[in-house]
């Protein structure tokens, strides 16, 4: 699909945790300001269907989808509001089968070949490699790229700057989330001039060394 082009294209996706709506419309303009247009919202707050749809009425141009779904009454709900995409922390058949029945982009997390194969079987490509630093990082995504060569990964969970492009290199690794940029602290506070100085660093890292 083409959501998982956009992802392939931008190589780094903000993984959020937004507690006050307030704070949804100058967090997507601020990383529209750095180009990078692409949020994950995760579900891990009551506010998260609305700031989907928030953003995605006031900035239509932003690749939107959301996270930390385990629910199909969460999948609902994401759609509803403008939702791209569906992001599981772990390997959901219900969510899962739901999605692919309804030509809904999915990428669930897993981190164990069965998964994979699991996954593989239904017609997806794209997973969610979480928790990505104590799942044996770019070792154990190595390994998996020569039994499942169709099979792409975002890797999630424990990445920072130091280990951003130890994971971008690997030819089965098609986007990194991350928090690290976007942390919920800096949310919370307003501080979006320190997530842009984050973001930019971490796309300066990407530009400098892997285009």
């Amino acid at each position: 699909m083409e959501i998982y082009k956009k992802f392939e294209e931008l190589r780094l996706v903000p993984v959020v945790v937004i507690e006050n709506i307030d704070n949804a419309i100058p967090l997507a303009k601020t990383l529209l300001d750095v180009n990078l247009p692409i949020i994950e919202i995760t579900f891990r707050t009551d506010v998260a269907a609305r700031c989907i749809s928030l953003i995605k009425k006031n900035f239509p141009e932003m690749v939107i989808g959301a996270g930390t779904v385990l629910k199909i009454e969460q999948v609902k709900a994401a759609m509803n509001a403008g939702s791209m995409f569906i992001v599981t922390p772990g390997f959901n058949p219900t969510i899962i089968n739901y999605c692919v029945e309804n030509r809904i982009p999915i990428i669930p997390g897993l981190n164990i070949p069965t998964f994979i194969e699991w996954g593989l079987e239904k017609g997806l490509t794209h997973f969610k490699f979480y928790p990505a630093d104590i799942s044996g990082g770019t070792k154990m995504l190595k390994i998996l790229s020569g039994p499942y060569p169709k099979a792409k990964f975002m890797p999630t969970g424990g990445i920072n700057n130091e280990s951003l492009l130890k994971y971008l290199k690997l030819k089965n690794v098609f986007a990194c989330g991350g928090s690290w940029i976007v942390k919920k602290e800096l949310i919370s506070t307003k501080n979006f001039d320190e997530i842009k100085h984050r973001v930019n660093k971490a796309l300066s890292l990407i530009k400098s060394n892997l285009s």
